[in-house]
């Protein structure tokens, strides 16, 4: 995975983000851990589909466009469920309660400048 920072609307907000790069990375997610901190997610590129069965912890969904424009977002989705959205192309994972306290909103535009 290669780390990045998030942007809304061009401004960075703080978020150290993972990008997937292999099938297999983004088939792992973020199965196993325990928790996301506050400033951190996962990006999960080719992807329109997410599920939480096997988490351990409630999660932000946000679904991306192929501009990077959010089309949807879920909150605090908990354990068991199964979510798609056919506009999106790529999907965020945050910790619950990190869409809201971000105040993203449908329609933002999102990018992730890497880091070095």
């Amino acid at each position: 995975m290669r780390a990045a920072q998030l942007h809304v609307d061009g401004h960075d907000v703080g978020v150290a983000v993972a990008v997937t790069e292999t099938a297999r990375e983004r088939m792992r997610g973020l199965l196993g851990r325990n928790h996301l901190s506050a400033d951190e997610a996962l990006l999960l590129k080719r992807c329109g589909s997410v599920h939480t069965f096997g988490m351990r912890f409630a999660i932000d969904v946000v679904f991306l466009s192929r501009q990077q424009r959010i089309v949807a977002i879920y909150h605090g989705v908990p354990r068991r469920r199964v979510l798609l959205d056919f506009r999106a192309t790529q999907t965020l994972e945050m910790p619950a309660g990190a869409a809201r306290r971000h105040r993203l909103a449908v329609g933002d535009c999102l990018a992730f400048e890497a880091v070095s």
